[in-house]
């Protein structure tokens, strides 16, 4: 799998200058609401500095990162679920991403408008929040008067027909369908709708370069706010990201090191993504080709053996695996087995983020 992100927002909060950053394209980021219209779809590797050490190690003749899908879509207006602005059409765009991520304004320019006067990011995520679930009533209501239909003559659906009936209401106030709780039918049906409003969702606290006091404040009150939501966030400078971003490798280093920051905020907003949907990365090394797999937390050997191919999983027989730190520190393979530290794994074996795996198998 690989992890995909749905961009929202407000009109002129970062959304397109972000995407910028994290794709290196040209996207239009003007300053007047709706310049983004048709959804805009970028693939980025996940950073992971594993692959070129292993890559060394075992020769390989080429590195395939991890990749994360952004989709960038128009900004959202209050009242966008009656109409406003482009409307929220656009949102079946996003309909099947795995995360929702957020952008939220929390710097000051006098020369970039914002459409409800001045910054708030925490009237700006009420706005959108509710803009969300309002954009899933269509979506509950058809499955509601199909079950409810369904029902009469199959009365086993009335805790369906039920449940439906509160997602409804929920939505019909402006409330997301994640609040319900785990393992609830409401949450389970919202997940099966592909409701918006159920997807995990990543905050973006976008600040400007000076860092003022009162952008502070505004970033904490996001920060809260995610605490409170279980949600994931992240402060970064768009503007200055998307500048680093059009510059050579070696010289976005020395730019990042001459602005004294320890890492890019992209790399942070994958990385991120991947602790809110509770990902992990096994690893394949060879001559052929150096690679990394995105399977969730908990996945059993022969299910990462079907992320390569359905016939493995199916003939799977073992997985040999050593631990990447293993590996970097005794530069070879055959001095871990050597070691004693080449593992031989079976059927229930949960793969662990950094396995580095040769998966046996026979059709």
């Amino acid at each position: 799998m690989a992890l995909a992100c749905g961009i929202v927002g407000l009109p002129n909060v970062g959304k397109s200058t972000l995407f910028n950053a994290i794709t290196g394209s040209s996207v239009a980021a003007l300053n007047y609401p709706f310049s983004t219209i048709d959804p805009n779809v970028g693939v980025v590797p996940v950073p992971d500095p594993r692959l070129d050490v292993l890559s060394t190690i075992f020769e390989s003749k080429q590195i395939v990162p991890a990749t994360t899908t952004f989709v960038d879509i128009a900004g959202l207006v209050r009242g966008a679920s009656k109409g406003e602005g482009l409307g929220n059409a656009f949102l079946s765009h996003i309909r099947e991403v795995d995360a929702v991520v957020m952008v939220v304004r929390c710097f000051e320019d006098s020369n970039v408008i914002h459409v409800e006067g001045t910054p708030d990011p925490l009237r700006d995520i009420d706005i959108l929040t509710t803009e969300l679930a309002l954009a899933d009533l269509a979506t509950v209501e058809r499955r509601l008067d199909k079950s409810q239909a369904r029902a009469k003559a199959e009365p086993k659906l009335a805790s369906e027909v039920k449940a439906l009936e509160n997602l409804f209401s929920g939505l019909d106030e402006g409330r997301p369908a994640r609040v319900f709780p785990a393992g609830s039918l409401e949450l389970s049906l919202s997940k099966e709708l592909s409701l918006l409003s159920a997807k995990p969702l990543l905050y973006v606290a976008n600040v400007d370069e000076a860092l003022t006091a009162q952008t502070s404040a505004r970033v904490t009150a996001v920060r809260e706010r995610a605490n409170a939501e279980n949600a994931e966030v992240v402060e970064l400078c768009a503007k200055l990201e998307a500048e680093i971003s059009a510059l050579q490798p070696e010289d976005a280093d020395v730019f990042s090191q001459e602005l004294g920051l320890s890492g890019r905020g992209l790399d942070r907003l994958i990385l991120a993504g991947y602790r809110l949907l509770r990902l992990t990365t096994f690893l394949t090394a060879g001559e052929k080709e150096t690679r990394a797999w995105t399977i969730t937390q908990g996945t059993k050997a022969p299910e990462a053996a079907g992320k390569i191919h359905s016939d493995i999983e199916r003939g799977f027989i073992r997985a040999e695996i050593a631990s990447y730190d293993d590996l970097a520190r005794l530069r070879s393979l055959t001095a871990v087995r050597d070691a004693g530290l080449l593992r031989s794994e079976g059927r229930e074996y949960v793969m662990q983020e950094g396995d580095v795996v040769n998966f046996r198998f026979n059709v």
